[in-house]
């Protein structure tokens, strides 16, 4: 009579030597790393263990940096971008109100330049009782700034002759125009012939200007010292 082996585990024989048991990774592969931890593990580092704190420069910087604060947005940004290591937030924030900054700098220049210049007009686009803010230097002028006759002026337009068209006649022929302006000058404001703070001021083609179409030529009275008020009279 033959006795039968005890049976075996129900789970079925253990693996051979060397195998991984139930449960563990196969041979050659790693456990998961760990979880990042929440805070800084060197110990060397001086905000190790610490919780991030609120960088309020940065946060200045941006509020500053939407409403047009530059000075303030900028300092604090730089601060706040020194800050954001320390206190490990920040950062973002903080370039964004030093980028803020800059743009607002750039469109209040653009601002500033182009409110400097709108009262400027093209030379030959002045009119009869334009006042001028000044009086132009150089030979070739291309805009003059007009300002209004009640503000004190240093010129004021009083004729402006136009010649006839063709090719352009010679310098000559065109500076023969100025004697024209003196009793255009009598006409419109005849107490300046006696006034010795009046004098003429002319603005004539070149031959350059001439091919793009000008043919004024205009009379200025220049009044040192600015006076306010039309001379028109």
């Amino acid at each position: 009579m033959t006795v039968p082996p005890p049976p075996g585990p129900p789970w079925g024989p253990p693996p051979p030597y060397g195998q991984p048991q139930y449960g563990e990774p196969q041979y050659g592969q790693p456990y998961p790393p760990p979880p990042p931890l929440p805070y800084p593990n060197d110990p060397s580092d001086p905000s190790f263990g610490e919780a991030p704190r609120t960088n309020w420069w940065a946060i200045v910087s941006l509020i500053f940096g939407v409403i047009g604060g530059v000075l303030i947005a900028l300092v604090c940004g730089v601060v706040g971008l020194i800050k954001a290591k320390q206190y490990r937030s920040g950062r973002g924030m903080a370039i964004a109100g030093i980028v803020l900054a800059a743009v607002w700098t750039v469109g209040i220049a653009v601002f500033l330049v182009l409110a400097a210049n709108s009262d400027r007009v093209t030379a030959t686009d002045v009119k009869v009782g334009d006042c001028l803010a000044e009086i132009p230097d150089g030979e070739r002028v291309l805009t003059v700034k007009t300002i209004s006759c009640e503000e004190p002026h240093a010129g004021e337009v009083f004729a402006v002759l136009m010649m006839p068209d063709g090719d352009f006649p010679g310098q000559a022929e065109v500076e023969a125009y100025h004697e024209r302006c003196s009793p255009e000058l009598v006409a419109y404001s005849p107490q300046s012939m006696l006034d010795e703070s009046v004098q003429l001021y002319v603005l004539y083609p070149t031959a350059e200007t001439w091919d793009n179409g000008d043919r004024a030529v205009t009379c200025i009275a220049t009044l040192d010292p600015p006076r306010t008020g039309s001379i028109r009279g």
